[in-house]
């Protein structure tokens, strides 16, 4: 029977929902139809909309958490911050929960996340078992694996938004233990393929179980994967959310024990090892920066102020410094080709460090709209920065060559950072075809912007 606690949740959810439908209704016949949202995680700037938007500033919590079924309820706009906040206390947490805090469930599913779990959990879609999606057409409708909306559940992962958007989600939960012990094991760059299939089949590595596994090319010439395993105990943690700082412990020690809760956001303090740009690791405006600040989100808003002034684009012109192309990406390479994939990497672009992520998918069957093999293991390829643009060159430039370079390789491209590809070449990628016939029974009227419009033309 519902706790009062879980009937409040679900009546407050009810009146959340209501709202989102009238903001619906209050947006004008033949307008687009976009989130009143002011927060995001993606790395493209977008067109700015002075019209209503759908009102979620309600869904942003969780529903219920079942831990002896090991599911929850969830809305569609809670972060995962406040997700695993309400699974970690039960010893539970989402299969997979990408690294950063403000990254919404919603988003997650309807674009992609991954994490140090996906080499056998998978990515987050594919531990939800229903989602309530209100469409473009303005219906509120249940989608799941068989039934009569199958067809949007298949189709809704790596659709950003152009078919609707999640009010709720069920989910499966995976137990993790209070701490988490970690393997630093430095390996050259043809050792990494080897050590990833032997982790992938066997669930271990050199005779230990391995429950979580990413990794660091610092260069060519100094790799690391880092092996988690989920542990009762610990000797003593480390603490990387004060002066410490995560990425390096790894060229530093071996072996490293923190707590489930530090390790499931261990990259959110410098947003990976990209708070260095905003000096947030030098050691007199670390302690001068105040912890609570110290998070990717107070840093992805630095970014937009950027985006927004270019005060530090100005000054770098007027010292005579080249203009800088953003080269923000996550790229899915195929096991085998991550060795050349790299060495293509650092020659071409150079930039450094970059995180790898190994994954498969958890089923049998593919997602029409990011086309992964079941039964082949990709390594994300993470790295994010600025390059310089070079003399006669176009912004976009480095961009363009990496994802060619991305398809010869064999692997695919995230989308929620900057594309550039042609019409043609994008359709084919990424399933267009197959998402506009799903697209014409769930928004007929074309109310939600199309995929390409969103991810290149930043619409």
């Amino acid at each position: 029977m519902p706790s009062t606690s879980d009937l409040a949740a679900t009546l407050a959810h009810d009146q959340a929902v209501g709202r989102l439908r009238e903001s619906y209704e209050r947006i004008p016949q033949g307008d687009p139809v976009r989130l009143a949202k002011r927060s995001s995680n993606l790395f493209r700037p977008r067109t700015e909309l002075e019209r209503p938007g759908l009102d979620v500033s309600k869904l942003t919590g969780v529903i219920s958490v079942d831990p002896a079924a090991r599911t929850a309820d969830v809305q569609g706009m809670c972060t995962y911050e406040d997700l695993v906040a309400a699974t970690l206390p039960y010893g539970l947490t989402p299969m997979v929960v990408p690294q950063l805090k403000t990254i919404t469930l919603g988003g997650a599913v309807t674009g992609l996340g991954i994490e140090s779990s996906s080499f056998r959990a998978g990515l987050p879609h594919e531990s939800v078992l229903e989602l309530d999606i209100l469409t473009g057409a303005g219906d509120l409708v249940t989608a799941r694996p068989d039934g009569e909306h199958a067809d949007l559940f298949r189709m809704f992962p790596n659709s950003y938004g152009t078919l609707g958007y999640a009010t709720r989600l069920r989910i499966e939960l995976d137990k993790i233990s209070p701490y988490v012990a970690l393997r630093h094991v430095r390996l050259g760059l043809d050792e990494l393929a080897p050590a990833i299939d032997e982790i992938v089949a066997s669930g271990t590595y050199d005779g230990e179980p391995v429950h979580f596994v990413d990794g660091v090319v610092f260069s060519p010439a100094e790799a690391y994967l880092t092996l988690g395993r989920n542990s009762d105990a610990a000797i003593s943690t480390s603490d990387y959310t004060g002066q410490q700082i995560y990425y390096r412990s790894i060229q530093q020690r071996q072996q490293d024990f923190l707590t489930a809760h530090d390790y499931l956001w261990r990259w959110d303090t410098d947003w990976f090892w990209c708070s260095a740009a905003f000096g947030a690791q030098q050691p007199v405006v670390r302690r001068l920066w105040p912890k609570r600040w110290r998070r990717s989100d107070v840093f992805h808003k630095i970014v937009g102020f950027e985006n927004r002034h270019q005060v530090a684009a100005r000054i770098a012109r007027r010292r005579g410094q080249p203009d800088r192309e953003r080269v923000v990406q996550d790229v899915e390479i195929p096991v085998e080709r991550l060795a050349d994939f790299l060495r293509w990497f650092d020659l071409n672009v150079g930039m450094r460090p970059v995180w790898l992520c190994p994954l498969r998918l958890r089923g049998s069957a593919e997602w029409p709209l990011y086309p992964l093999k079941p039964g082949e293991t990709y390594v994300n390829v993470g790295f994010w920065g600025t390059v310089p643009i070079a003399p006669g060159a176009a912004d976009g430039d480095v961009n363009r060559r990496i994802e060619a370079a991305v398809t010869e390789f064999g692997g695919h491209k995230s989308l929620y950072s900057d594309a550039y590809y042609d019409r043609e070449t994008f359709d084919r990628l990424y399933n267009v075809p197959a998402l506009t016939e799903v697209k014409k029974r769930y928004d007929p009227n074309a109310r939600l912007t199309g995929l390409y419009e969103k991810a290149v033309t930043r619409r």
